[in-house]
């Protein structure tokens, strides 16, 4: 042992200072607790969504003026020093974040000539003008007339009479880009303007005149068939005003009629943002009165994402407790925390399981019975497998007796979505038609759900502690598929989490919860890479610019506590409790955990769409920190073997 791991171990166990940091987080996380038993922390995204906001309420002229202009002292908080707005904290200028930060900055009253805006318009030119934004934005901008719809790629309504079989189908777009996409084919049908009382406009914002404002930029991934979409979009173009009448009436009544079944009540189609106010703005457009059932309920559900403070506000994506709850559980499990508070917790999750409405992803997997549970509260077309694993996992580490039907029918569901491949994606099986992220509306390159090495990780840690082993056919393959997938550094890429730190901690809980020998050369490697990571104060960072391809992956400028956290796990699950880099990352928690029980995490550590979409779980700082200490705990006295959980 190097002499700084000694010092760390001597400065953890000094004056049961490890016992003492685990107390004070779990204590700290407790604090949390809803009086139903569940928890739900703050869901951050970047500047858009709290400018979409603003802009949704533009376009209605349904204007708060006090609570933007909360809003509007978030968004000026997180202003770079670059002039624009990032995807994740410190990144660089997002154009089309930055273009949205601004027009609802200047919606809300905020002269063009202040030194912040000012500022950021320059940024903004320096980087191709408002005319470099990607697609959505655009249609933002089309909303309010700032750009013709011309400079839209065209999406017809009539897409909603496509048979499963034709190349282009709702079912084979991932849940978020069919959810998003329904109401927008309205949208773009019908064309409304917003009603923008103030007359804002960007002009400013562009280099070339914005009627002039045709072309777009596409996917940075090239592909073959881009040019094939591209002309179809031309012809598309033309014909697109020519449409006949009746088919379209029917096309957008089915939309809406497909809206209509998942509307989720205050919840939200799909539970996520822009479905939600893609759905309000719908209405609005078709005439619905605002005090229409479906409309009020539709925009309560937006209403409920912000988070007001006195002094600042902000809106969030999405909610997230099934998730935060799941995770909880197990890091209160790993502390050993009163049996009655984590069992408040599962009769609460127990309760959000969905077993009665069979959702899209019965579109290719017909014969699976209904089991999982969603994200959010309510959610019942789009359950996922990641929430699924872990709260089957949490539930049968808990009482497996007390939930065995649960479990049982949550296992089931999930081996039902096992793809062809051996993976598993989060909402449906074999979402992997690679030639629609090339159409010219997916120039975010996220318009698909393919099975991931995070999400088959946690589906093979749940299928392990339930008694499944590498005999298992359907475990043999999802085996070889987190084989095929592992970088040739050695770690796994994380979907769902930022990023390779996430995906190799995933991973390696599920390769030890299933049986792989710890000298496997796979978890070597793994073992190695995390290892070559460690930052030289003994934790570990990563931020979201390892999502591209030219940009070293597992590093940051500073270390979190959340990839710590994961990074410690993922090498204790290896075998490593007793390694100078596991001594080391305790050695960091403990010292860097605030008196409170709580730690700092500002760096955004997941992701919602790679390279487009990053987001702040305030609730990692909390659980993920206090897990690892807990397990390092449990471990070093003897009190539990590597391979006791799957996760």
């Amino acid at each position: 042992m190097t002499n700084e791991a000694s010092g760390a171990m001597a400065r953890v166990f000094s004056g049961a200072a490890l016992g003492s940091a685990t107390d004070r987080s779990v204590e700290a996380l407790l604090c949390h607790q809803r009086p139903d038993g569940h928890w739900a922390f703050e869901l951050e995204a970047d500047a858009t969504i709290p400018a979409e906001y603003i802009l949704l309420d533009h376009f209605l002229n349904t204007i708060n003026q006090p609570l933007h202009e909360r809003m509007a002292t978030y968004l000026r908080e997180i202003q770079e020093d670059h002039g624009g707005w990032p995807l994740f904290h410190r990144g660089d200028l997002n154009v089309s974040a930055s273009v949205k930060a601004y027009f609802a900055l200047k919606c809300v009253g905020d002269s063009s000539d202040a030194p912040h805006m000012i500022r950021a318009r320059e940024a903004i030119l320096r980087h191709g003008g408002a005319e470099s934004s990607n697609v959505f934005t655009r249609i933002q901008l089309a909303l309010f007339g700032a750009v013709p719809w011309s400079a839209v790629p065209v999406m017809p309504v009539e897409i909603m009479h496509l048979p499963q079989w034709f190349p282009f189908h709702l079912s084979k777009v991932s849940y978020w880009s069919r959810t998003v996409i329904v109401p927008l084919l309205v949208l773009m049908a019908k064309k409304p303007q917003a009603k923008n009382p103030r007359n804002i406009r960007v002009d400013e914002l562009f280099c070339t005149h914005p009627n002039q404002v045709k072309e777009w930029p596409g996917n940075a991934s090239p592909s073959p068939v881009a040019p094939l979409f591209n002309v179809l979009d031309k012809i598309l173009r033309v014909l697109e005003p020519h449409m006949p009448g009746t088919p379209r009436r029917k096309a957008i009544d089915k939309a809406v009629a497909w809206i209509n079944e998942r509307l989720n009540g205050e919840d939200g189609l799909g539970a996520i943002y822009p479905a939600m106010a893609n759905t309000v703005m719908m209405y609005d457009c078709l005439g619905y009165a605002p005090d229409h059932p479906d409309y009020a309920i539709a925009r309560r559900s937006v209403d409920k994402l912000v988070v007001d403070t006195p002094t600042r506000s902000y809106c969030q994506p999405c909610l997230s407790p099934v998730w935060d709850t799941g995770l909880a559980v197990h890091a209160l499990l790993e502390a050993k925390a009163a049996p009655e508070v984590i069992g408040k917790a599962c009769d609460w999750l127990k309760d959000r399981q969905v077993l009665d409405v069979v959702g899209d992803w019965a579109n290719w997997r017909p014969n699976a019975r209904p089991g999982g549970w969603a994200f959010q509260y309510n959610n019942a077309h789009y359950p996922d497998l990641d929430d699924t694993a872990v709260v089957v996992m949490a539930l049968d580490r808990f009482d497996r007796v007390k939930y065995r039907e649960a479990i049982e029918r949550g296992a089931e569901w999930v081996l039902g979505l096992q793809s062809k491949n051996g993976g598993f994606g989060a909402f449906d099986a074999d979402n992997s038609y690679y030639y629609l992220n090339h159409i010219p509306f997916a120039d975010h390159g996220a318009l698909l759900d393919p099975p991931s090495a995070d999400v088959t990780a946690r589906c093979l840690s749940m299928l392990a502690q339930l008694g499944y082993n590498i005999d298992n056919p359907q475990v043999a393959s999802a085996i070889d598929y987190l084989r095929r997938e592992q970088e040739s550094e050695g770690c796994w890429f994380g979907r769902w989490g930022t990023n390779y730190i996430y995906g190799t901690w995933s991973v390696l809980c599920a390769l030890n919860a299933i049986g792989i020998d710890p000298q496997d050369p796979m978890m070597r490697r793994a073992v190695a890479w995390l290892n070559a990571k460690q930052r030289p104060d003994g934790g570990w960072g990563e931020d979201g610019e390892s999502y591209w391809t030219d940009k070293p992956k597992g590093e940051c400028a500073v270390s979190t506590p959340a990839q710590t956290a994961w990074a410690l796990i993922a090498l204790m699950a290896a075998g490593e409790i007793d390694s100078p880099a596991v001594i080391r990352g305790i050695a960091w928690l403990v010292d860097t955990q605030k008196q409170d029980g709580t730690w700092d995490e500002e760096y955004y550590t997941a992701v919602g769409f790679p390279r487009v979409f990053y987001l702040r779980y305030h609730g990692y700082k909390a659980f993920f920190p206090q897990w690892a200490l807990a397990r390092y705990q449990n471990l070093q006295s003897g009190n539990a073997a590597p391979a006791l959980y799957g996760m």
